[in-house]
């Protein structure tokens, strides 16, 4: 395989040295932050220091499969992935990283102990090199984003695959990267392949001047993980299964969203006197549960959370969802799901899940993380646009006095979902073909 890879040049390492000062200054705070954030998750530990260093527990063998994703929707999708390949090799090593807590106690909720787990290292040259002594993958799979330099010159130094699985390169990533394409560009040609979800992604690739026989559209792996899914009947979340009230989850939320939802909902039960409207709250990350509590108290509206309450009381208006890992739950005894990061500037998150429920979906106009998916769903007719709380109030309203016409946007959804599958194959072959 060695032969295959050029000589870095003088200038590619002098660049690679500049990044690394730059990172080593950076470092300090960074590490505070991740403190700060709980990654430690209240321990201060020797141990977790070290791994960010490169330090990491060796996994039970060598020669295991490397999964990096960055917090819950990379891990998310790369389950499906790591799901079947346990399926044929049971006896597997399965290492996982992530950068976050969210995406930390994601992996430890889908797999418990049967990963090896812990935060990726600092992409310093020397903590890369000892992370994958340590690990010895027999190749390195990244989930969707996070491309760090000395990580992937670390794999091609010790000719391990690095593998981009579920590639997405927004148009405002591509951007960035031209910018410092003296960087990136000697790292894109260290990459073995780029598996790309979607045609903008592809093309963005393209342009970026990988080698196109590294390059494939796969699709996007989120379709086949979004049909595997429970189906609503096997929850019965806060005792809602059959409730008659109708329910509206807003997931994945970001500030003002909590508040545009909360004032939509509060108006549709104005309008709407006997139909006791309820609202399910699911904020994104965990640090902000407690500013989303003070918010619902300062408007004096009658909530409950779940980490203290697990059946609602006849008063309720709003249900906190403050613990990780149940959101399907909450979408699957839903009427109409809103996902967040989408009237916030965050790109929005994934509307492939509720839609997986057979409900409709609502977002805001920042879709620009899953451009195709959100295409696939508003052309579907199970997805709709809304730009702020009168206009979600408008269609609240409607799916309200209309039930048939929110059970036809709700079925137009989920047949996006079987008419798009596929990717999870797709990607596997290609993992299969660097054994």
């Amino acid at each position: 395989m060695a032969s295959q890879y050029s000589t870095e040049t003088i200038s590619e390492l002098l660049i690679r040295w500049l990044y690394s000062g730059l990172l080593l200054l950076a470092a300090p705070f960074a590490y505070l932050g991740l403190v700060k954030r709980g990654v430690r998750q209240h321990r201060h530990d020797t141990q977790h220091f070290l791994s960010r260093f490169g330090c990491v527990a060796k996994p039970a063998s060598p020669g295991g499969y490397f999964f990096h994703c960055v917090s819950v929707g990379e891990v998310v999708a790369a389950s499906c992935v790591v799901k079947q390949i346990l399926q044929s090799e049971p006896d597997a090593t399965i290492t996982i990283t992530t950068t976050t807590p969210t995406g930390s106690a994601r992996v430890r909720a889908i797999f418990a102990d049967r990963v090896h787990h812990f935060y990726l290292p600092f992409d310093f040259p020397f903590s890369m090199q000892w992370m994958l002594r340590r690990v010895q993958p027999r190749f390195v799979c990244i989930t969707e984003v996070e491309l760090w330099p000395n990580l992937i010159h670390a794999c091609w130094k010790r000719n391990i695959p690095a593998v981009v699985i579920n590639a997405r390169m927004t148009d405002r990533s591509a951007a960035r990267y031209k910018k410092i394409s003296a960087l990136f560009s000697p790292m894109l040609r260290k990459i073995t392949k780029v598996c790309a979800q979607g045609p903008r992604d592809y093309e963005n690739y393209e342009a970026l001047g990988i080698r196109e026989d590294k390059l494939l559209l796969t699709n996007n792996i989120k379709f086949d993980q979004a049909t595997s899914l429970d189906s609503r009947q096997h929850s019965d979340f806060m005792g809602l299964q059959n409730c008659e009230r109708y329910t509206v989850v807003a997931g994945s939320t970001h500030a003002p969203e909590e508040q545009v939802l909360l004032e939509a909902v509060q108006r549709l039960g104005d309008a709407h006197k006997t139909s006791e409207p309820l609202l399910i709250i699911v904020p994104r990350h965990p640090e902000r549960f407690d500013t989303v509590a003070e918010l619902l108290e300062g408007h004096g509206v009658s909530f409950i959370r779940t980490s203290v309450n697990d059946v609602i009381r006849d008063d309720t208006d709003v249900i906190l969802l403050d613990e990780m890992g149940r959101l399907n739950e909450a979408y699957a005894v839903a009427d109409v799901a809103f996902v967040g990061g989408s009237l916030a500037d965050k790109g929005g998150h994934n509307a492939l899940e509720p839609a997986a429920f057979g409900i409709p979906v609502i977002m805001g106009p920042n879709t620009y993380n899953n451009p195709v998916i959100c295409e696939s769903l508003i052309a579907s007719g199970g997805l709709h646009i809304k730009q702020n709380a009168t206009e979600i109030f408008d269609q609240l309203s409607q799916w309200l006095t209309d039930s048939d016409k929110r059970s036809e946007s709700g079925y137009a959804g989920k047949t996006v979902l079987t008419k798009n599958s596929g990717a999870l194959q797709k990607t596997l072959q290609v993992l299969k073909s660097l054994k």
